[in-house]
């Protein structure tokens, strides 16, 4: 419980640093760690090397002390002399001391806590410890030729006897030394056999921390991955809430309460977000309310408007003049424009405010536009015109590949919001076509896209007015003629409200050129020039 509190009580920032911090000390270990197993690794080298030198140097100086203590031993035996004899002891010696160093240094080689090493390097110094004791012991034979020897008279007979005896043992020795010869000789075999085992055990140590330096640079690699995977996660979870924080409060869907989970200053702002919730859904009460309000303050002195004026046209408070019927007409009218402004005023709004609202459901377009064209079958037959519903080939695109065009997919829409797109788009181009005419709804594929185009014969929209015609309450310079004496203008919403549906559903809409053709439209000979024409174009998921 205490651990789970801290972490909750650590902030985003500090999630972050510590994550830092952790994936820097790994790296940075297994980085110091191969650096020091690199510098271990050439010191091992650069000593192993010198040790290599120095026993060829030891194996070289003891076949050289051998060779004088050879020259000293038998010119002292045939010469007889002291200064030769103690030559001699001198570089057996000095040979007896290269020798225990040379094994010192091999000793010395094989000094190491690697039981591998020392295991693959037994061999070959149990032969060089064999041959080094073949040697002393020869040399010990030889000493003891040299210590031979009695006293002789000094007669002539007694010094012929000390010559022959002499050469005797001087062919003795040279036997014995020509023995120790081969026998140096085998024991620098030994020494080179010692370090090329040691070579081969360095090699081997070589690649065995290569291997484990790549085992270590690996896991510290691989803890870092899933460190910086496993805190991502852990830290983008709060993030993904409060996304679909941000995109619930964007879609007005304000009576779900937002908690965040996670570090503490992302909580905070959890907090934040559900305020905003709160400030929202108040503001949208408090602007219902106002209109709620608005329209009833301007309902009430507007209906006792046109009883007023109703009275006065029929006569009630007495005849009327032809003036002022005129007058009292004048006011009749304008009494229905400002009814109608409020109504649509209030229409818009709720427009605006459902249009965030979706309920999304697989929808057949093509089957919604011939629904809306039967509803309103009674309005473009009393104006004797003609309503067609064509599915167009796929525009071309950079991509080669193309949809078919048998069928239209099915899309996620809300049915009620794009009903009352389409019917808009439908009355107007009824309002707008002269009797006669002939309304288009020509469906395209794109990758992606499924787009319809409404267009009639009517006047179409003025230069000026195209930039603006989406725009709520505005009206363009052409307009229809009025069926009806007492019949009025539209209120200049309808499209603004098509434009809201057609948006939330995240597509859009737009006013093509008037010289713009449709995609699938074949233009004939004499027809009428045509007028306004619309495009909408809503994403779908289908394959390409």
């Amino acid at each position: 419980m205490q651990l789970a509190a801290l972490l909750r009580l650590a902030a985003f920032r500090h999630w972050l640093l510590a994550a830092f911090m952790l994936i820097a000390l790994l790296l940075g270990g297994a980085a110091i760690s191969a650096v020091f197993t690199l510098g271990r690794l050439m010191n091992e080298h650069g000593e192993g090397a010198s040790r290599a030198l120095r026993l060829n140097a030891a194996t070289q100086t003891l076949a050289a002390h051998t060779t004088a203590m050879e020259r000293a031993a038998r010119q002292s035996l045939i010469l007889n002399d002291e200064p030769l004899r103690l030559r001699h002891a001198e570089e057996s010696r000095a040979a007896q001391d290269t020798l225990a160093l040379l094994l010192n240094e091999a000793a010395q080689s094989r000094a190491s806590d690697d039981e591998t090493q020392r295991a693959a390097t037994d061999a070959a110094f149990e032969q060089l410890n064999a041959a080094a004791a073949q040697w002393r012991a020869q040399h010990d034979r030889i000493r003891a030729l040299m210590a031979q020897g009695g006293v002789l008279k000094d007669t002539p007979a007694g010094r012929a006897q000390a010559l022959r005896q002499s050469l005797t043992r001087e062919r003795a020795v040279a036997r014995a030394f020509r023995d120790m010869d081969l026998l140096t000789q085998q024991l620098g075999q030994r020494v080179q056999q010692l370090i090329t085992k040691n070579s081969e055990a360095l090699r081997e140590r070589l690649a065995r921390s290569q291997r484990n330096l790549g085992g270590l640079v690996s896991v510290a690699v691989g803890l870092t991955l899933a460190l910086a995977v496993g805190l991502g996660l852990w830290l983008a979870r709060p993030l993904r809430q409060i996304e679909r924080a941000i995109v619930g409060l964007g879609e007005n869907r304000l009576d779900q309460p937002i908690a965040i989970r996670g570090p503490s200053d992302v909580r905070q702002l959890g907090l934040q977000l559900d305020w905003l919730r709160l400030r929202l859904t108040e503001l949208d009460a408090d602007k219902a309310r106002f209109l709620r309000h608005v329209s009833h303050e301007l309902k009430t002195p507007l209906a006792a408007l046109r009883e007023g004026v109703a009275l006065l046209e029929d006569g009630v408070t007495g005849p009327l003049n032809e003036r002022q019927q005129e007058v009292a007409h004048i006011l009749h009218q304008n009494a229905q424009t400002l009814q109608q402004r409020i109504e649509a005023l209030l229409r818009f709004n709720a427009a605006a405010f459902e249009a965030r609202q979706l309920k999304r459901r697989p929808v057949d377009l093509q089957a919604l536009v011939h629904a809306q064209i039967e509803a309103q079958r009674l309005q473009w037959r009393g104006r004797n015109l003609a309503v067609r519903v064509r599915v167009g080939e796929p525009m071309a695109s950079s991509d080669s590949s193309r949809l078919a065009s048998s069928t239209l997919p099915t899309l996620q829409l809300d049915e009620e919001k794009m009903g009352i797109a389409l019917a808009n788009l439908l009355s107007n181009a009824i309002r707008f076509s002269p009797p006669g005419g002939v309304i288009e709804f020509n469906f395209h594929l794109q990758p992606g896209w499924v787009l319809l185009d409404i267009g009639d014969q009517g006047p179409g929209v003025a230069e000026p007015d195209r930039a603006r015609i989406f725009e709520p309450f505005y009206r363009g310079q052409r307009q229809p003629e009025l069926q009806a004496p007492h019949a009025l203008h539209g209120s200049g919403i309808g499209l603004s409200i098509v434009r809201e549906y057609i948006e939330a559903h995240g597509g859009r809409i737009s006013l093509l050129d008037d010289a713009q053709p449709s995609d699938t439209a074949t233009p004939t000979i004499g027809a009428p020039p045509r007028g306004a024409r619309f495009r909408i174009e809503l994403p779908h998921e289908s394959s390409v």
